[in-house]
């Protein structure tokens, strides 16, 4: 065996291990959660509150380790060459023109972890977007230049009727109200340019276009992270911009359906939320200023 098959052997064998493991650590993701909390989970925010973001997580830290291993083959097989190959004398070495099995590994492994990595993308993707016929609820979300208004719906689709609205203006900041452990859909209107609804413990956002484009998705706030979550607007969308926040609130089932029926009885938010034991004002953000003096 010559020197160049064996070279070419090793690389065969190092590129397939390096496939092997990024496809592995993908796999196994769910098993390194505990180790993506040890880390910090290499940057992504902690506290994520929905079913959807324990899939996003698992698949962040699975990606990052796959990354992390694939650096390290290649910087290992760097200073593994500049170690072997270092100068040695003045005679000029062996010169190589083509070497087609080294070509063909390093245009075909990287299309490979690049494969591997978008399909578990596009998989936990549609496990993420992935909507009911039937959820337990339904709220469009209507944004505008510079507040949002919730309409609580009877079912999917524009041709749902409204059983109660909540509105925010500048003295008065929106609070959403959500249950915990319901399938909640939420279908995004904007009346004027585009808009984004962002709850940075959802651990993702969606933009809100005008028209007739309803971008709906949906998410189950785990049962046990009922509270107040500071909403935002995350599309620079005009001069107040900054001023447009809301507050998302997780409540039991229960109390939710209370919510529901004191605002249908005519109550206003404040007055609605005090009814079931909650704060009557946001708590995690509060009216801007927006005069000019």
């Amino acid at each position: 065996m010559d020197a160049r098959t064996s070279r070419d052997r090793v690389a065969t064998r190092s590129v397939g291990l390096a496939v092997a493991g990024s496809a592995a650590v993908l796999l196994l993701s769910g098993c390194l959660r505990d180790f993506g909390e040890a880390v910090g989970g290499f940057g992504w925010p902690a506290g994520g509150i929905t079913d959807r973001s324990t899939r996003m997580y698992d698949m962040w830290i699975g990606s990052v380790v796959a990354a992390l291993l694939v650096g390290l083959l290649v910087w290992g097989l760097i200073f593994w060459c500049l170690v072997r190959y270092r100068k040695r004398g003045e005679e000029l070495p062996p010169q190589t023109r083509f070497n087609l099995p080294m070509e063909v590994l390093y245009t075909i492994a990287p299309f490979l972890v690049i494969a591997v990595l978008f399909y578990y993308t596009v998989v936990v993707q549609n496990e993420v977007a992935a909507t009911d016929e039937n959820p337990d609820v339904t709220v469009e979300v209507v944004a505008f230049k510079w507040n949002w208004q919730f309409n609580y719906r009877d079912g999917i689709g524009p041709d749902a009727g409204t059983v109660a609205t909540t509105v925010g203006n500048s003295d008065l900041v929106p609070i959403l109200v959500v249950p915990t452990g319901q399938v909640v859909r939420f279908e995004l209107a904007a009346r004027d340019v585009v808009h984004s609804f962002w709850v940075p413990e959802l651990l993702f956002k969606r933009d809100v276009f005008p028209g007739n484009v309803r971008n709906a998705f949906e998410l189950t706030i785990q049962v046990d992270k009922e509270g107040a979550y500071v909403g935002r607007c995350a599309e620079l969308c005009g001069t107040y911009h900054a001023t447009m926040t809301f507050e998302m609130r997780a409540v039991s089932p229960d109390r939710y359906q209370q919510y529901l029926s004191a605002l249908q009885s005519g109550m206003s938010q404040p007055d609605a939320l005090r009814s079931i034991g909650e704060e009557a004002f946001a708590v995690t953000t509060e009216p801007f200023d927006t005069s000019l003096s």
